[in-house]
């Protein structure tokens, strides 16, 4: 007995249905002409709604996953993937014809039709195999579920879970796993902060009850050096974050969320965004518990990390602290507790500005601010053979072969300037997040950024009214001391002045990286452009004369690209592809970018950049298995990027139980701010060149 229970061809037949959508903002059209769509649009919505009737019949179907799955798998994954995309190519019969018989306990067939909600049916049978035993019960209302909808409940119900780790003796055993660097001796390293006794006794105690997990606990020193990191290197491992522990002293690791991937621990500027995601799902605690954990690493660590492993010790990334615990605080009762776990947050704020932003290394002649390379050597995070080009740059220079000075070099056994200086570069443009980019040429410590400074200005402005509105202008530090808001609306006022003396270009019309060397403003064209509007720096006019300079350049089918084409230049084999250049498009900017328009009162442009970022994730993951990875590349609207590192997110068997963190969260704070027509759209996956002029 066989029932066809589907078969919207979303995602099997690309554009079929899109091409029947009403567009919006296109010129009247001849009345013939729309008499002739109007009729194609009716039948076209005669056959969707009957298979929209037919899918929603809830049923629940009791079926053996094993041999569905191994069915499935073999009939329709004809490039053996382990996923059922629209890449699968029809082979003879039954193989890759996008048609599936689910066959339930009783010998029923259901006859599932299409990549899209094939795709569906895979990742519903994986989700029923742990702990269900050999059959399952199989909602049929998900297998069919609209792609926005099943995203969004996706990321909701199952990535944000699937994402958030905990340094504790109970759930440190995935975290040991670091596929950017392995220790030499084969152990797993825990460093935990010289003052804090409390985790070293906890994590000595957890290493004494599982010998075979090969833990060493290491108490760092006092004061942390570059010296001291390197001599490490070989011996990486997890940095402990808060320990939340119990009278009777059972302790459970304040939790985190992880970006994905390769990328298995707490990353510093990824975090702000992801708890975006997250207050939008209404996961506020552990958005706060983000918090939490920076503020430990900026009392332990001196500052908030590129990500808590030992070789990060002492870089940072762009710093959101204060609009990260604001939009916390937003979603709070306000009573003593809540404020008083906001001043916890400030004063951390406000010693990482002081001892990190506005430190020698960083503050420069300018009186603006730089991002900098603290280390010494090649970042040894990065995958053997990404420097290789480099190495062979200098070889030459030194009459030796690149191998050989790699080895001497990283073992600190031979002294080269040149290269010392590249790799000081290397680190700020890590420190950035931009990693890495042709914006700087490879220099990225000789330059006043847009990004940071606009961040910094942010802070500023955060820190004084705070101080003015929540603490009655009156918010004293750990040390004793007592900060007025005056003087951080007085800083805030002279950022301001000195960013529109040298990163304001006029001819340009926009703000522009400067360039301390030689002193002249880069005429690089990039996402960061958006960052004063995020930040509110700009006045309205440069606020207009950025969207008119800006947006035709780099808005793309699918968002917001990284630079412009022109900006990042020809491309090589010398000069290959960087990843946060143009064509991609990264998440970050993309929200940045909407709120800087939405701050000035651009919410049309928002909505289409939202709509064309919402579009591209959509599409791509009702045709390829579910996938969301880290970017994009904006100018096809397509995952395969493969730049640099490749495309994290992309790499899995069967379904997804991750996304990627910060795509995850441009998604939901996205279809929050997405007008409702728009989103009625976007669930019909009607492309938006097809909405927008």
């Amino acid at each position: 007995m066989q029932e066809v229970v589907g078969s919207n061809p979303i995602g099997s037949i690309p554009g079929r249905v899109n091409g029947l959508m009403k567009k919006r903002l296109k010129p009247q059209r001849p009345v013939a002409v729309i008499f002739l769509l109007l009729a194609v649009l009716i039948a076209a919505t005669s056959s969707i709604c009957c298979t929209q009737r037919a899918a929603s019949v809830r049923r629940k179907i009791r079926v053996d996953i094993k041999q569905n799955i191994q069915r499935l798998i073999e009939e329709e994954d004809t490039d053996d993937d382990e996923k059922i995309t629209i890449d699968d190519y029809f082979i003879e019969g039954p193989r890759g014809d996008k048609k599936f018989h689910l066959i339930d306990q009783k010998g029923k067939k259901y006859e599932i039709e299409g990549a899209y909600y094939l795709s569906n049916l895979l990742q519903e049978l994986t989700l029923s195999r742990p702990g269900q035993g050999r059959t399952a019960l199989l909602d049929t209302q998900k297998i069919f579920e609209n792609p926005v909808h099943r995203i969004s409940r996706s990321i909701r119900e199952v990535y944000w879970d699937g994402l958030t780790r905990r340094i504790d003796e109970e759930n440190i055993v995935p975290l040991f796993t670091d596929t950017k660097t392995a220790s030499i001796d084969g152990c797993n390293y825990i460093y935990v902060p010289n003052d804090d006794n409390k985790a070293y006794q906890y994590f000595v105690t957890v290493a004494d009850r599982h010998p075979s997990l090969k833990i060493k606990v290491v108490r760092l020193p006092k004061v942390i050096t570059p010296e001291w990191v390197r001599s490490r290197n070989d011996y990486p491992g997890l940095l402990s974050l808060v320990l939340a522990c119990n009278p009777d002293e059972k302790c459970r690791g304040v939790p985190f969320v992880v970006p994905g991937g390769r990328f298995n621990e707490m990353y510093g500027w990824d975090s702000y965004f992801e708890a975006l995601g997250l207050l939008e799902d209404d996961r506020r605690d552990l958005a706060k518990a983000m918090v939490d954990n920076f503020v430990y690493e900026i009392n332990y660590y001196g500052q908030i990390l590129n990500a808590n492993r030992s070789y990060y010790l002492t870089r940072s990334q762009p710093p959101f602290l204060t609009s990260l615990a604001l939009a916390v605080y937003e979603k709070m009762p306000k009573n003593p507790k809540s404020k008083g776990w906001l001043r916890t947050a400030f004063q951390a704020a406000i010693k990482e500005y002081n001892n990190v932003w506005m430190n020698e290394d960083r503050l420069t002649e300018t009186g603006l601010s730089r991002y900098y390379g603290v280390g010494i050597g090649q970042p040894p995070e990065v995958e053997p053979g990404h420097f290789d080009a480099v190495y062979k740059r200098f070889a030459a220079k030194l009459g030796m072969a690149p191998v050989e000075l790699e080895k001497l070099y990283t073992a600190g056994k031979i002294d080269v300037p040149e290269l010392d200086k590249f790799f000081t570069h290397d680190r700020a443009t890590r420190e950035s997040g931009h990693d890495k980019t042709y914006r700087w040429d490879d220099r990225c410590a000789d330059f006043v950024t847009v990004d940071l400074n606009s961040l910094l200005y942010k802070i500023e402005t955060d820190i004084a009214r705070t101080i003015e509105k929540e603490f009655n202008n009156s918010f004293r530090l750990e040390d004793g001391t007592t900060q007025k808001s005056s003087v951080w609306y007085e800083r805030a006022k002279r950022r301001k002045e000195l960013i529109n003396q040298y990163l304001w270009d006029s001819e340009q019309g926009l703000f522009l990286d400067y360039d301390l060397v030689n002193r002249k403003r880069r005429a690089y064209i990039s996402a960061t452009a958006f960052y004063p509007l995020w930040a509110n720096l700009a006045s309205r006019q440069q606020a207009e004369s950025i969207i008119r300079a800006v947006i035709p350049k780099l808005e793309m089918l699918g968002g917001i690209a990284a630079s412009t084409e022109d900006s990042r230049g020809p491309l090589s084999e010398s000069r290959p592809a960087r990843q946060w250049d143009y064509p991609n498009g990264w998440a970050p900017h993309q929200m940045l970018a909407w709120q800087g328009l939405i701050n000035y009162n651009y919410d049309d442009i928002a909505h289409r950049l939202i709509y064309r970022w919402l579009y591209t994730i959509t599409r791509n993951a009702a045709d390829y298995n579910g996938t969301i990875p880290e970017k994009f590349d904006v100018v096809k609207r397509s995952h395969r990027v493969f730049a640099e590192y490749g495309n994290v997110g992309t790499e899995f068997s069967y379904i997804t139980k991750e996304g990627f963190g910060w795509v995850n969260a441009s998604y939901q704070v996205g279809l929050k701010i997405l007008p409702a027509d728009l989103e009625e759209q976007l669930e019909q996956l009607v492309p938006p060149e097809q909405i927008f002029e």
